[in-house]
């Protein structure tokens, strides 16, 4: 008998690599890594990836007894994002229950949330982050910009920084920080139409957030506007590749400096349309690009005027 409950305490011993059976097929080694911040198994000898998705495909047996155990686990990683770190239990309902039963869970689901979320600032520091999350759903941002700026939002919180000035100021000044970190450009005009904030009060914010957090952004370059831009216009990455030469010459030339990045992508958007005989309107590119058509027909001119472009204006 305990020889039975021991084994069911203790799993069994299994190597990852034989539970497995991977070969690789480049250099047919055995020898792999367990990555466990992305999940991979990594070939040691020629750096193939052999499994992309090796928690979810596994047994869920725990590795004991190797410089992996006590590592691995199938529970839901930790993540800045929500106020807990996702590390708490939330309790589900079921639609199935008597009434008796649904009052009891519904108590039980109240006091849940309760205990969850305790105190002013854990209320603050949850409805900050749900903000986040929102917004940058309505931005179409990645979840790794999400988490990041779910970071930057704690730590403006630590050091009182958000003291003085409103939840949704610094909610999206830490947004735009991530996106400028995560070079997925976003304008503080587009930041500011999901949000009640103003565009000055969240350019003045995200400033004071970089200099008290000594964050180093790197200026935002209109390459990286292109992708999305032509992607919105329909455009093919023929478009984007004439556009980003453009942009290159133009540097080449001084022509970008003191310039927005936004308006330069848009001109260079809208003269790659025309020397490819796929037209698009001034109009179209400045509402794609979030500026005035007078920036787009100006920093056109310039840039066809100074590069010989041959393009009648």
């Amino acid at each position: 008998m305990n020889n039975q409950r021991n084994l069911r305490k203790r799993p069994k011993k299994v190597s990852m690599i034989e539970e497995k059976e991977q070969i690789c097929p480049d250099c047919d080694s055995t020898d792999f890594q367990y990555d466990h911040s992305t999940h991979e198994l990594i070939c040691k000898i020629c750096g193939r990836i052999i499994d992309e998705d090796f928690i979810a495909k596994g047994s869920g047996l725990a590795v004991y007894g190797s410089e992996d155990s006590g590592k691995i686990n199938h529970g839901a990683p930790s993540t800045p994002a929500i106020h807990d770190g996702g590390l708490s239990t939330v309790i589900g309902f079921d639609k199935n229950l008597s009434a008796k039963d649904k009052a009891q869970w519904y108590r039980l689901r109240k006091w849940n949330r309760r205990i969850r979320i305790s105190g002013a600032k854990e209320r603050s520091l949850a409805f900050a982050l749900t903000e986040i999350d929102r917004k940058s759903s309505l931005l179409s941002l990645p979840r790794s910009v999400r988490e990041d700026a779910s970071l930057i939002y704690r730590k403006a919180l630590d050091k009182k920084l958000v003291r003085g000035r409103t939840i949704e100021g610094v909610v999206c000044a830490s947004i735009y920080i991530s996106c400028r970190i995560s070079r997925i450009p976003r304008t503080l005009d587009e930041i500011a139409e999901v949000s009640s904030a103003s565009r000055k009060d969240i350019g003045r914010i995200h400033r004071s957030l970089t200099n008290e957090l000594n964050i180093k952004l790197t200026p935002t370059s209109p390459t990286d506007y292109i992708p999305r831009f032509a992607s919105e216009l329909d455009l093919s990455e023929e478009f984007q590749t004439k556009a980003i030469n453009i942009i290159d010459d133009s540097k080449k030339e001084g022509i970008t400096v003191g310039k927005g990045p936004s308006g330069l992508a848009a001109a260079a958007i809208y003269i790659s349309s025309v020397l490819l005989g796929n037209k698009k309107s001034q109009k179209a590119v400045a509402q794609v690009a979030g500026v005035t058509e007078v920036t787009v027909r100006n920093r056109y001119r310039e840039i066809s005027e100074c590069l010989d472009l041959g393009v009648a204006i």
